[in-house]
C-alpha cells in the first residue's frame, strides 16, 4: 500500500531543513544566479548584432554550469534533509553524470512539450509521473533509463497529491516573486527541499 502524502509533514520537514542551513542554501543559490547572469550577459548579443562563436561557446558553458549546479544543489538539499552539513564536494560527485542528466532533461522537456500540445492534460500527467527522474539520478545514482522507470514506478497512483504539490510549488514561487523578487532566494531552496521530501516519501515503499 502506498504511503499517503501529507503536505503538512512535507512542508514541516522542508522548512526545518531550510532553517538549519538557510545561509548556505540561499547563499549558494544567490552566488549561482550572479555568475549565471554574468555568463548570459556576455553571451546574448546586442540588439541588431548576430550571435558570435564565442557567444555560442559561453551559452554552452552556461548550460553545463546550470546542469552541474542543479545536480549539486539537489544533492546539498538531500544532505540537509539527512541532517548533514551540505558539502561542496557534492558538485564533483555528480559531475560524472552531467551529460547523462542533460540528455535526460532534454528528453523530459520534449516529452512534456509534446504532451502539452495534446490538450495540456497529457503533458501535466507525464510531468507528474516522470519529474523524479532528476531526484533518482542524484539521490540513487540511477542511469538515464532507470531514472525514468524509477520515477514512473514510485508515482503510480499518486498523480492527484502530486498535482496539489505542484500547485503549492507554483504558489510559493509566486509569493517569492511578489516579495520584490527577493523572496525567490528563499522559496527556491524551500521548494527544492519539498521536492526532495516528496521523492523520499514516495520511495519508502519501493526498493531502487
Amino acid at each position: 500500500m502506498n504511503e499517503k502524502i501529507v503536505y503538512g509533514d512535507l512542508f514541516k520537514a522542508a522548512w526545518k531543513g531550510l532553517l538549519s542551513q538557510i545561509w548556505l542554501l540561499t547563499g549558494l543559490f544567490i552566488g549561482f544566479t550572479i555568475i549565471f547572469s554574468l555568463f548570459l550577459l556576455f553571451a546574448i548579443p546586442v540588439k541588431g548584432e548576430a550571435i558570435t562563436l564565442s557567444g555560442i561557446l559561453v551559452l554552452f558553458i552556461s548550460l553545463l554550469l546550470g546542469g552541474l549546479f542543479s545536480m549539486g544543489y539537489l544533492r546539498n538539499c538531500m544532505q540537509t534533509l539527512d541532517g548533514e552539513e551540505p558539502q561542496f564536494s557534492a558538485y564533483g560527485q555528480v559531475s560524472t553524470k552531467l551529460l547523462s542528466f542533460l540528455l535526460a532533461y532534454i528528453v523530459f522537456f520534449v516529452i512534456i512539450t509534446i504532451g502539452l500540445a495534446f490538450f495540456i492534460f497529457p503533458g501535466v500527467y507525464l510531468f507528474l509521473r516522470l519529474q523524479f527522474f532528476f531526484a533518482s539520478m542524484v539521490d540513487e545514482d540511477t542511469n538515464f533509463i532507470s531514472s525514468f522507470k524509477r520515477s514512473w514506478k514510485i508515482t503510480k497512483g499518486q498523480t492527484t497529491p502530486l498535482f496539489v504539490l505542484m500547485l503549492i510549488h507554483i504558489l510559493l514561487f509566486i509569493i517569492g516573486m511578489i516579495a520584490l523578487s527577493i523572496g525567490v532566494f528563499i522559496t527556491i531552496p524551500l521548494t527544492t527541499l519539498l521536492y526532495g521530501c516528496a521523492f523520499r516519501k514516495l520511495s519508502i515503499n519501493f526498493n531502487p
